[in-house]
C-alpha cells in the first residue's frame, strides 16, 4: 500500500478474523513446544493494554493543546515531536499528526491490514481490524461515525486517511471549550483512544 492515501467523503464489528485465528494457533503451537513463555506474552500484552494504552498519545495531544510551539512541531514533523516525549515506533516508521478543525474531521483506517501506531495508542481495538470497519470507513465514514455516537455537521468535511506500514497517523482532536488554564495532565484525561483514531471526539469537561 502506498503512503498517504486520502479518501474524501461527504457496525458491525467482527470477532476473531482469519489472521487472529492464525496468530492464536501459532501462539498455541509455540507455547506447546516450549519456544514461547506464555507469562512473557501476558506481560507484553499487559504493558500495551495498561501502561501504554492510549496514555502516551493522550500526553502528546495534551501537550499540543497546551503548547502552540509544540503543536507546530507536531504538525511539521510528528515523528520527531512525539520522540521528544520519549515515544518512538519501529525504525523507518513515520508518524503524521492530523489536526481536526470545525471544517475538517480526520478519521484513520488501514484498508489492507491493521497498521496502527502502537507506541502512542497501545493495542488496536478489535473493531479497527475488522473487515466491516475497514471497508465502511472508506465508503460511508459519516455513517460509521454516527454508529460511534459522533454526529458531524454537514458543513464538516470528513477525510479518511489510510494507514500503512511506513506511515501511521495520530488524530489531534479539537480541544474542548471550558478548559482554559488546565494543565497538561488534566487535559490528557479528556483525550480518548477513539478521538485519536478519529472515530470519536475529546471528552467534554
Amino acid at each position: 500500500m502506498s503512503a498517504g492515501h486520502d479518501h474524501d467523503h461527504d457496525s458491525d464489528h467482527s470477532h476473531l478474523g482469519e489472521m487472529d485465528l492464525r496468530v492464536r494457533a501459532l501462539e498455541t503451537l509455540l507455547v506447546g513446544k516450549g519456544y514461547v513463555d506464555p507469562a512473557a506474552v501476558d506481560r507484553l500484552i499487559e504493558t500495551y493494554e495498561t501502561r501504554v494504552g492510549p496514555h502516551n498519545g493522550a500526553r502528546v495531544v495534551a501537550r499540543a493543546w497546551a503548547d502552540p510551539a509544540y503543536a507546530q512541531r507536531l504538525a511539521d514533523d510528528a515523528t520527531a515531536a512525539i520522540a521528544e516525549l520519549g515515544y518512538s515506533g519501529r525504525q523507518g516508521e513515520h508518524m503524521v499528526a492530523l489536526f481536526n478543525t470545525p471544517d475538517v474531521h480526520h478519521m484513520v483506517v488501514c484498508t489492507l491490514c491493521s497498521c496502527y501506531p502502537w507506541p502512542v495508542l497501545g493495542l488496536p481495538p478489535v473493531w479497527y481490524k475488522s473487515a466491516p470497519y475497514r471497508a465502511r470507513a472508506v465508503i460511508e465514514p459519516r455513517a460509521v461515525l454516527a454508529e460511534f455516537g459522533v454526529q458531524m455537521p454537514e458543513t464538516t468535511r470528513i477525510v479518511v486517511r489510510d494507514s500503512t506500514a511506513e506511515v501511521r497517523y495520530l488524530v489531534v482532536p479539537m480541544r474542548p471549550a471550558g478548559t482554559d488554564g488546565w494543565d497538561e495532565a488534566r487535559l490528557a484525561t479528556l483525550v480518548t483512544r477513539d478521538a485519536m483514531i478519529g472515530t470519536g471526539v475529546a471528552r467534554q469537561p
